[in-house]
């Protein structure tokens, strides 16, 4: 923190002889004076320390709310999403629906929705959800065989898990 020193150090008294009555009120005068200063300083360095942290706070706090708005928006698109994946599957979209199926996909990429969950991922059941279990020896970790529904995320928000079918060892109960 930068200090801002209030001055040189004591003034100077000619020696051998007692100050005048009125040098030494000056010198009382300058004293008290150095000593408001430094409070001063304090108090200024205080304040911005406060407000510093504030500043912080708030841009926390928009983030925050930035992140939930975006949730509150995307979360009901998704099922459009899937219906759209699944029309490209099948080969049912017009190359006119195609392209707006794009320009929707990119710019929900740009709000921040990110698309995972792949075949051959390692199982995760924090983000994927296990519809089925495929039991196969030798595999370990278990991993994702087929993805029905990809999962979302915003930053490092889940929206949605991965819908998957993983292919693993027996479970421990079963062996």
């Amino acid at each position: 923190m930068n200090r801002i020193s209030p001055g040189p150090g004591p003034l100077p008294v000619p020696t051998g002889q007692p100050p005048s009555p009125i040098l030494a009120s000056l010198l009382a005068e300058i004293a008290a004076q150095r000593e408001q200063v430094t409070e001063r300083v304090d108090e200024l360095c205080r304040l911005r320390a406060d407000y510093d942290g504030y500043r912080r706070h708030v841009r926390r706090d928009r983030l925050a709310v930035r992140e939930a708005a975006l949730v509150n928006v995307l979360t009901p698109l998704l099922p459009v999403v899937d219906g759209f994946d699944r029309a490209r599957a099948a080969g049912d979209l017009t190359p006119g629906v195609a392209s707006v199926v794009d320009a929707l996909e990119d710019a929900l990429a740009a709000l921040g929705l990110r698309a995972f969950g792949a075949v051959g991922d390692v199982f995760d059941p924090y983000v994927h959800d296990a519809l089925a279990l495929h039991v196969a020896t030798g595999v370990d970790p278990p991993i994702c065989s087929t993805v029905h529904e990809p999962g979302y995320r915003v930053g490092d928000r889940l929206l949605r898990p991965a819908r998957v079918t993983v292919t693993g060892p027996p479970p421990a109960g079963a062996r």
